[in-house]
């Protein structure tokens, strides 16, 4: 091979590595799972019952999610005399909620489903009041908060008891021990906020 010949054939490996080193850019493709299928997983439940299980699980992952969120707003925007306190709680209770979130999704997946994670599919789906752009009170935040976690623990348990009905103890184990327990945790240590009791002074003294 002359030198020229040979110059050229390794600029053309050269080339060739390089090219096999640069990203594949823009590419786009079908859905491998089309939302609401399943893809059967061998975990011994039957295909509807796994469907029943994901349908039920994305209605709380949408209302875990918001509530998750409107604890961060409620961690940015919180005032007043017990702004320190608060700020820290709600952040303490957005981190808890984070973790079930990814719990929840991760069980949906389990089950052959397709979990929610877009803001605008969330938003279809919660059942929870969205709270308005601007700032509120404490109390306000605070009942705003109970009556979300409510709703949670109303669907949470019966979408256990279903699943319990169903043979399907993995989602009835999530929802009991993490989603329901998580959630009345969290309930107390708001709930206790909207006591009406003196800080200094007791009452008649």
């Amino acid at each position: 091979m002359s030198p020229k010949n040979h110059h050229t054939a390794k600029n053309a490996e050269v080339e060739s590595a390089s090219e096999r080193a640069r990203p594949i850019l823009h590419q786009k493709a079908k859905e491998i799972q089309p939302y609401g299928k399943i893809a059967k997983l061998p975990i011994g439940l039957d295909e509807k019952v796994c469907s029943e299980s994901v349908e039920h699980l994305n209605r709380i992952l949408a209302d875990t999610i918001t509530l998750r969120d409107m604890y961060k707003k409620h961690h940015w925007q919180v005032a007043g005399e017990t702004f320190y306190q608060l700020h820290l709680l709600f952040d303490k209770h957005h981190d808890e909620q984070d973790e079930l979130v990814d719990q929840i999704a991760e069980r949906i997946q389990s089950l052959g489903g397709i979990s929610i994670a877009m803001a605008h599919d969330v938003a279809e789906t919660t059942t929870i009041q969205r709270p308005p752009r601007g700032r509120e009170e404490v109390p306000v935040q605070i009942s705003r908060l109970l009556e979300a976690h409510e709703q949670i623990l109303r669907a949470a348990r019966g979408f256990a008891k279903t699943a319990a009905d169903s043979g399907d103890d993995g989602t009835n184990d999530l929802l009991v021990s993490d989603v329901i327990r998580t959630n009345e945790l969290q309930v107390w240590f708001l709930a206790e906020h909207l006591v009406d009791v003196p800080l200094v002074r007791a009452a008649g003294a």
